[in-house]
């Protein structure tokens, strides 16, 4: 990373991807702060997840202003943050900032099979495994940053985003 240059990083996915699990590494890393979107989300929009119920783009659009706010704040304090957050959409993606200039987003991807034994192994608060398929129907790409595939180890994901987070940045 470029010296004294503080953006945020937006670790996207779908649910399994490993958002936080990588967000939160390379956060450390990075020795920067690490946010979790999901700790954001509405009580409405939790509930909702948990009967099994897909979230729409109404129901989203607080969670994503909220988020937006934040991650404003966090750019204009000139705080290093990786937040972990599906914005699966390009849309969302806009809302958010992602720009590559100070708001960057990383895209986790891999095959479906991947993602559905990743969610299978885990308990997830509000968001079931069976929801895993509206959200690859709502994944939009091509991703406008990289693309990271998640077949790997997570240190060789860690290596990637590095490489590539560097290579934006410098």
């Amino acid at each position: 990373m470029a010296t004294g240059v503080k953006v945020v990083i937006v670790v996207c996915g779908v649910s399994g991807s490993g958002k936080s699990t990588i967000g939160r590494a390379l956060a450390e890393r990075l020795n920067w702060q690490f946010e979790d979107a999901d700790d954001y989300h509405p009580e409405v929009n939790r509930q909702k997840m948990q009967l099994g119920m897909a979230l729409n783009d109404a129901d989203r659009e607080p969670w994503l202003a909220d988020l937006a706010h934040k991650i404003n704040r966090w750019t204009t304090m000139g705080v290093g943050v990786v937040l972990a957050c599906s914005a699966l959409k390009q849309q969302y993606r806009e809302r958010l900032g992602i720009d590559q200039v100070n708001v960057l987003g990383v895209l986790l991807h891999g095959e479906a099979a991947v993602i559905e034994n990743r969610l299978q192994a885990r308990h997830h608060e509000f968001m079931p495994a069976g929801l895993l398929s509206s959200q690859l129907s709502t994944l939009e790409l091509p991703f406008n940053g990289p693309t990271i595939d998640i077949d790997q180890t997570p240190q060789d994901i860690l290596d990637d985003i590095a490489r590539t987070v560097a290579l934006i940045t410098d």
